[in-house]
């Protein structure tokens, strides 16, 4: 039996084709790592380092992992290298459970919050307005009633976009023109929302790195007015990253996650890059439920991240 064959397809076919460049270069590192050796040694957890840091899992989360198997191989005192994969996925699995989140069984909302304010933040280019209108499809599918925000007013191909996925999902969309103030935005799509009885309301915001007090300041203002209507908005922060960035996803985390109270990941893009490792170091770095992943470009690739399913489709079932 080969390396490979030892992995079979999981349930979730959009995921496991999403994946798929991730895993073949993930595992072809293994494969190169341990050809000719019978058991885990020093010299074998070094390679793997290397292997888990060039797949985008960031250094630190691969330190975590590497020490958790030297554990595992001390206490075993004899490990082969058909069960570092086992050990490899234990850890793994582990790691992305620790994050004190639930996952969500589908695209549903919390009850007693109407309607629920999600406050999208991210860079341009990542998908953030394509997100949006991916999920308000997926809101309109469970039959919930939909509002969007076009509060990123600095880009006029911003609000259009939004504006052509609104028309497209069949949702409205509150926009001004282009230059308005972003918090006026953010208060007309919220009382839009709430004098309409919406279920739901997502703001979309501008994504300028340039100048992180202004960017903080923008988003505590856009807050702030949000909160006039609905005490406690936004009910949730989005954060969306670029998973095909590798690395730079992570800068992206620590400068928004500087500016405002992010609670919630979405990572795009995954499809059709080998850096889908990423995910796990997010995840464990910083300690925010990985909610959304985007798996390709239709309406429908937007995926809920379920923890077990990602591991099981990265190491097949």
């Amino acid at each position: 039996m080969g390396f490979f064959d030892r992995f079979s397809k999981g349930k979730n076919e959009t995921l496991d084709k999403g994946l798929e460049k991730t895993k073949e270069s993930f595992f072809s590192k293994i494969t190169r790592a341990v050809a000719g050796k019978s058991k885990v040694d020093d010299d074998l957890l070094d390679e793997l380092e290397e292997v888990l840091v060039s797949s985008d899992v960031g250094v630190d989360t691969t330190l975590k992992i590497i020490e958790r198997i030297e554990e595992r191989v001390a206490r075993d005192k004899y490990v082969t290298t058909d069960e570092l994969t086992t050990i490899l996925r234990d850890e793994i699995a582990l790691l992305l459970t620790e994050n004190n989140s639930d996952d969500l069984s589908d695209f549903s909302l919390p009850e007693g919050k109407k309607p629920y304010v999600i406050m999208v933040v991210g860079v341009n280019g990542v998908g953030k307005t394509t997100t949006i209108g991916k999920l308000a499809h997926q809101f309109k599918k469970k039959g919930l009633s939909v509002y969007l925000g076009a509060a990123d007013t600095f880009r006029a191909a911003a609000v259009e976009q939004l504006d052509i996925w609104g028309k497209r999902v069949g949702v409205p969309v509150v926009k001004q023109k282009m230059g308005s103030d972003p918090a006026s935005v953010a208060f007309d799509a919220v009382s839009s929302a709430k004098a309409h009885d919406a279920d739901v309301v997502i703001i979309d915001t501008a994504g300028r790195l340039h100048n992180k007090i202004n960017l903080m300041n923008e988003l505590t203002k856009i807050k702030q007015v949000m909160s006039r209507i609905i005490p406690d908005a936004p009910h949730e922060v989005l954060l969306i990253l670029d998973g095909s960035t590798g690395q730079n996803a992570f800068e992206q985390a620590k400068h928004f996650t500087a500016a405002t109270e992010v609670t919630a990941l979405a990572i795009t893009k995954l499809d059709g890059t080998a850096k889908g490792g990423v995910v796990i170091g997010i995840s464990d770095q910083f300690r925010i439920p990985v909610k959304y992943i985007g798996l390709g470009e239709g309406v429908e690739d937007l995926q809920v991240f379920r923890r077990k399913e990602f591991v099981d489709s990265l190491f097949g079932e």
